[in-house]
């Protein structure tokens, strides 16, 4: 089909759903679709696709997705269409007039052609977010008007080819989320007219290319999460007049002791800085402190190797996000972080250090988010006031009762004072809570029963108080909570016999529910069936047990469930037998599980018919680190914290690292630097903080879950043979979760168990000390202590795992009467 009346032939990529997809060599264009004369004031036409038919005497306005020029195409806009099919893209090497190509959010896949440097009018092309691979070829350097380039999102491989010099009126390239390798060209500093530069998650080696410094129209640079080492460019920094800088998840080193000096000398025009999850050292304290970090509004320095004492910090005016996570940080909090009105600190992350003392007020009326989990905090809780939203002092060694929270601002939305040692009662008090939705008390020593006016709480969807002493009744009205979405109360000595206030709505929000380990007796009400949302429900090893039958009409929608260790009788209902008999004994030796029913075979237990490996360990990948959006994680559900899982070795990690800070990662793609409250929780809320700082939403960290496992997997002996592949089909359930990781139960082919923890992103120590620790620990041989088999090392920086023998876990009096088993 050939040209007619200076008409280019047009390629509209198989946008109609009954075409379906078209060989690419029928894609040339041959389909025109048409439809009224209604003309945007944009120049694209936005009504829905309809074929009528074919002209090619002219450049019709009324084609959709295409803007004209006289008689030539101009403009081809097909994004979000839906589209798949292999994309022959060298067909619009002859629409000389073209100006913008964008075909973003599809589904296509091919390749970019040779000839792409053809398309000498091109300003504007975006074919981000589709499955296009193969290299950057070599003719995309003579676009030389092209503006704007995204190429995000695909598995492009390969360099950038040094040519790229020759886009000289490029203003913003965005090369991230591919497969692309080897060096930095230094041909970028020929970019004269760059403002944005993204080249974030790829592969890419070497250092920091040189003279960047040179771009001086440059904003926005990210060299996030790709393997780059040396130093950092401090030059760049220091003279350049760029305003978002992100150099985190690479392997960047400190030259010096006292390197980060040169942060007090940084441009003024630096706004945005995140150079975490590197292997910088040193103090941020060069015999005196600093006095001042340039203009900064962001500063992330999180999961490094930093140490030392913390500077006061007294002259920051312009930070508003100060992020020192998981370091070795010594020392005091400096107080002038949580008292001082002259600063406009709204962030704090300090978790996961090694500081220490007594904090006494936090009465900042700037800060929102304050997270000083995982240190050495110690004394009384202390007294908050200010504008505080968000609070975790989690994993510290505060003592004392939890009177002075009666006294609390009232802001608060989250709140987590787990892993301490806490005292006393629950306060009996909720004005002060109003706005919380978020509350973990557990893994503490509170007694007594638990308040009424917990139910009062009218936002409340998590709620942990697992792990204490807790004792009488559990407040009915907490099951018929309208708002409640989580209620972990497990490991406790409540007692007494369930029951629902009145008549339930079948329309809860409750969504998890674990009771096991208390005290517990009678049989299950059959109102728990009115839990109509409800996925997980655990109430095993229960001290005394639920008798009675099972309800015949739990929701169908359950993905989880664990009923063992009780005295129930009669017959598994039929919807409950997609779960494996391990969800049902020991235990219940009058409870029959029909022979045949779909989970009897090998699953685990709680896997709704077994879940591969891959499959649920996506699920815990990051969701959303930061705290300027909502979100929630795909974890599998939260419950006890490794009873009967594998904890990994402190030689095999960094020092404190793993805090609660860490954000699993959770399975949404796209986050920006910094910690998440959710707790890896599938359904645990982090709160909406505002919009990010200044160019903070540049930078987005998509942390992409394998859809199969294909990097090194190693074994400490000879005794199994398993290729990653086979290890990602491999059926599993989530055992537990602990400050570094979550382990699951993989059941392999041959009906061998293997115990899989997957390590949070920053816990693994580097390769090589990583492997050597493994072997070490693989010569341990111990009755009590369990065989480490292998690991596993990824292509990214959260695909990091130990594999070990699986033990089952007891009941607590054969932990205390028979072979106790060591986790490690």
């Amino acid at each position: 089909m050939g040209l007619l009346g200076g008409l280019l032939v047009l390629l509209l990529l198989a946008v109609s759903p009954a075409l379906g997809q078209l060989p690419s060599q029928d894609i040339l264009a041959l389909l025109a679709f048409k439809k009224g004369i209604t003309h945007d004031p944009t120049g694209y036409i936005t009504d829905s696709w309809n074929e009528e038919s074919i002209d090619f005497n002219g450049c019709p306005a009324s084609w959709n997705g295409v803007v004209c020029n006289g008689a030539s195409v101009a403009g081809v806009v097909l994004d979000g269409h839906g589209i798949s099919g292999v994309a022959d893209l060298s067909v619009f090497a002859n629409l000389t007039l073209l100006v913008k190509l964008s075909v973003a959010n599809n589904n296509l896949s091919g390749s970019l052609p040779s000839n792409v440097g053809s398309l000498k009018s091109l300003k504007f092309m975006d074919v981000s977010n589709n499955r296009f691979s193969g290299p950057v070829p070599e003719g995309i350097g003579n676009l030389r008007s092209l503006q704007n380039l995204s190429l995000a999102g695909n598995n492009f491989s390969g360099p950038l080819p040094e040519s790229i010099d020759g886009l000289m009126s490029l203003q913003s390239l965005d090369v991230s989320r591919n497969s692309l390798s080897g060096p930095l060209p230094a041909a970028l500093k020929g970019l004269k007219s760059l403002v944005a530069l993204n080249v974030s998650y790829n592969a890419f080696t070497k250092g920091i290319p040189s003279g960047l410094g040179l771009l001086v129209k440059l904003q926005s640079l990210d060299l996030s999460w790709n393997q780059l080492e040396g130093g950092v460019d401090w030059k760049f920094l220091i003279e350049s007049a760029v305003a978002h800088v992100d150099f985190s998840g690479n392997l960047l080193t400190s030259t010096t002791p006292k390197e980060l000096k040169f942060l007090a000398d940084i441009s003024e025009t630096v706004l945005y800085l995140n150079l975490s999850n590197n292997k910088l050292t040193g103090s941020l304290i060069d015999g005196v402190e600093l006095s001042t970090f340039g203009r900064l509004k962001v500063l992330d320095l999180s999961n490094n190797q930093l140490s030392g004492d913390l500077p006061g910090f007294n002259y920051v005016y312009d930070l508003e996000v100060l992020r020192l996570a998981n370091n070795a940080f010594t020392g005091f909090v400096p107080s002038g972080l949580l008292k001082g009105d002259s600063l406009v600190l709204s962030e704090l992350d300090l978790s996961a250090n090694n500081l220490t003392g007594h904090i006494n007020m936090i009465t900042s009326t700037t800060l929102q988010v304050l997270n000083l989990s995982s240190n050495a905090l110690f004394g009384d809780l202390p007294l908050l006031a200010g504008s505080c939203t968000v609070l975790d002092l989690s994993n510290n060694k505060f003592r004392g009762n939890l009177s002075v929270i009666a006294k609390w601002a009232s802001d608060l939305e989250y709140v987590d004072l787990s892993q301490n040692n806490l005292t006393g009662t629950i306060p009996d008090v909720s004005s002060q809570f109003l706005r919380l939705n978020y509350l973990n008390l557990s893994r503490n020593a509170l007694s007594e029963t638990i308040p009424e006016a917990i139910v009062q709480y009218p936002k409340l969807t998590v709620l942990d108080l697992s792990s204490n002493q807790l004792r009488g009744p559990m407040p009915a009205d907490l099951l018929t909570s309208s708002m409640l979405q989580e209620l972990y109360i497990q490991d406790n000595m409540l007692s007494g016999v369930l029951s629902f206030p009145g008549s339930p709505s079948k329309n809860l929000s409750l969504q998890v529910l674990d009771i096991s380990g208390n005290h517990f007796n009678g049989s299950l009400p059959d109102d728990i069936a009115s839990l109509s949302s409800l996925e997980f429900l655990t109430f095993q090893q229960t001290i005394s047990l639920f008798t009675g039958p099972l309800p015949e009409d739990l929701p169908d929608n359950l993905l989880s469930f664990n009923a063992s260790y009780n005295d129930l009788s009669g017959v598994v209902p039929e919807n409950l037998r997609k779960f494996p008999e391990s969800s049902f004994h020991p235990g219940n030796s009058k409870l029959e599980y029909p022979a045949g029913s779909s989970g009897s075979g090998n699953s685990p237990s709680g896997s709704g018919g077994g879940k591969s490996l891959s499959t649920v360990s996506s699920s815990e990948k990051v969701s959303d680190k930061s705290l300027h959006r909502a979100t929630k994680d795909s974890a599998v559900m939260k419950g006890k914290d490794n009873k009967g899982g594998l904890v990994s070795a402190d030689e095999l990690v960094t020092p404190r690292k793993g805090s609660t800070s860490e954000a699993l990662s959770q399975e949404e793609k796209s986050a920006t630097g910094g910690f998440s409250p959710s707790k890896g929780s599938r359904f645990s809320w982090s709160p909406d903080s505002g919009e990010a700082y200044g160019q903070e939403g540049l930078a987005r960290l998509d942390v992409r879950s394998p859809d199969r496992l294909a990097g090194e997997l190693h074994f400490l002996d000879e005794t199994i043979t398993l290729t990653p592949e086979e290890l990602s089909r491999a059926p599993a359930e989530v055992l537990g979760r602990s400050s570094h990781g979550t382990s699951y139960r993989a059941t392999l082919e041959n009906g061998v168990f293997l115990t899989v923890k997957w390590l949070r992103e920053g816990v693994a120590r580097p390769k090589k000390e990583f492997a050597k620790e493994a072997k070490k620990f693989a010569n341990i041989r111990h009755p009590n202590v369990v065989g480490l088999r292998g690991y596993y090392w990824g292509p990214t920086p959260h695909e990091k795992l130990i594999l070990s023998d699986y033990v089952a876990p007891g009941s607590l009096a054969s932990f205390l009467y028979g072979n106790a088993i060591i986790y490690y």
